[in-house]
């Protein structure tokens, strides 16, 4: 198929619906282009990369302004930023009767779409192990067991357009050994099934989500039972793959290399995102775009790169805006870029905006970080159409640095799950402190009762209740593959 085919037409697909259309490849370990529809949602040309979600929005970014200046390529949403139980006992996004709830609840545009996964990416490992039949969680009151029967159902009540399934990966594990593999093949191909027996049994005129099926970060062989069971029993029932080592697409089986190759193997740099891409990844997750927007780091990069000048060094990667040589700077924050922060603001108004504090700043650079990397791989799907990809790829490998800047400013106040694993071990706080004196007296008393912190007091009865929007929403009738609702466990132990 060549890039001139004319697309489908979505407005004619079931919702449910994913086609994806390979235009042009030349392995299956090569860099490829790709056409990925959803019903009643924008074409995905690919390679792309869906924006990183945190509670469901851009962080920085109001919905209007994702709208307006994020385009629409679709979004990864994580499960884990929506289960907390605290106050209530039913986390809110399940009590929302609207079609749609979780599209409705992130005031995601309706043309976007939206891929559901259980954890956040990059996640961030948690003390209490996987068991075989629930994975752990943050979220941001704690941590908190899922069971496949809990995850199976919030997809089906939040009406997503892609899940992406859930994996037993123990994250942050240095070493995992042999048993411990198999153990991950057992319970990822376990859990799989019941996601597509819940969907399956899904009542006519539901709307249906495609699933991709998570590829495990561990050799072929080991996971080899969990791939043919894949293959035989399940190949039909899912849409996609979601990769989680990048370098192990060599043990993709040849059955699965037309479907779209969703990527949640983190890059650290550009470089690795093109290294991804060399060996056919179709979506990715960009997460060092908010990082280097939160360390107040203006992406610089374009692909393929300019013209290097004889004897100069390697250039940087983005520009960090809280140096003080930009105080006094007219230029925008990348020459040459096009997005709104670029044409109607310059680098000193938005070091300003960091100084004092102002969101408005770290919205500007969300803004271009955005708009760089969306032109970035804009300019990579043209390569590999003119068969430039790989001379392009040396020649940006050579002009660029290999990492993103070191973050030297301040960044805006963080939460438990933005930092990375080993950073949990440190004792000394985050954040800064936010009081240079000390409340005393009722004033004290005041604050600490602001925060709800009241453990002598005892949870109202509507708080005990359990998650009775899902329980509904578990029970298949019938058929080998039935799920017992009296084994279901979907409310967390409640102390008075």
């Amino acid at each position: 198929m060549s890039p001139g085919t004319p697309m489908p037409d979505v407005s004619q697909l079931p919702p449910e619906m994913l086609d994806f259309a390979l235009l042009k490849t030349t392995g299956a370990l090569a860099p490829r282009l790709g056409r990925l529809t959803l019903g009643g949602r924008k074409p995905i040309l690919t390679p792309a990369f869906l924006g990183n979600t945190s509670r469901g929005v851009i962080p920085h970014m109001s919905p209007d302004n994702f709208c307006r200046y994020a385009g629409s390529n679709g979004v990864y949403v994580a499960l884990e930023d929506f289960v907390e139980k605290h106050p209530e006992k039913t986390p809110p996004i399940f009590e929302y009767n609207v079609p749609e709830p979780l599209r409705r609840f992130a005031a995601l545009p309706h043309d976007t779409p939206l891929v559901l996964g259980a954890r956040r990416t990059p996640p961030v490992p948690t003390p209490a192990a996987h068991t075989s039949t629930a994975i752990s969680l943050l979220t941001s009151v704690g941590y908190k067991s899922v069971s496949s029967e809990y995850y199976a159902a919030a997809a089906r009540k939040l009406q997503p357009d892609v899940v992406v399934g859930m994996a037993d990966i123990p994250f942050g594990q240095a070493t995992i050994g042999i048993k411990r593999k198999d153990k991950m093949s057992d319970r990822t191909e376990a859990w799989l099934r019941h996601l597509v027996a819940t969907r399956t049994a899904m009542a006519p005129g539901e709307p249906r989500f495609a699933i991709f099926a998570p590829i495990l970060p561990i050799e072929r062989d080991l996971q080899s039972w969990y791939l043919e069971h894949l293959l035989d029993d399940m190949a039909d029932s899912i849409s996609g793959v979601a990769i989680y080592d990048a370098f192990l697409l060599d043990d993709l089986p040849d059955a699965l290399h037309h479907l779209p190759r969703l990527s949640l193997h983190v890059p650290a740099s550009p470089h690795e995102l093109l290294r991804q891409v060399s060996l056919g990844m179709d979506l990715l997750t960009v997460p060092f775009i908010s990082s280097a927007t939160d360390a107040g780091i203006a992406l610089d990069f374009t692909f393929p790169p300019p013209d290097k000048v004889n004897g100069s060094g390697r250039q940087t990667l983005g520009i960090d805006m809280w140096h003080a040589e930009h105080a006094l700077a007219l230029a925008p924050l990348s020459n040459g870029c096009r997005c709104y922060a670029c044409t109607k603001h310059h680098r000193a108004y938005v070091q300003h905006l960091l100084s004092a504090k102002e969101m408005l700043g770290w919205f500007l650079i969300q803004v271009h970080n955005h708009a760089v990397v969306e032109s970035f791989f804009t300019s990579i799907r043209s390569s590999i159409d003119a068969g430039t990809f790989d001379a392009h790829v040396a020649a940006f490998e050579a002009y660029y640095e290999p990492q993103l800047p070191e973050k030297t400013g301040q960044g805006p106040r963080a939460r438990g799950y933005h930092f990375r694993s080993e950073e949990h071990a440190k004792q000394e706080k985050k954040n800064p402190k936010r009081w240079n004196g000390e409340l005393g007296g009722k004033g004290k008393a005041v604050l600490k009762g602001a925060q709800g912190q009241q453990p002598e007091k005892k949870q109202d009865m509507m708080h005990v209740i359990d998650d009775e929007v899902l329980i509904g929403l578990v029970g298949i009738e019938d058929g080998a593959e039935a799920v017992q609702v009296g084994d279901l466990k979907i409310e967390d132990d409640v102390k008075g």
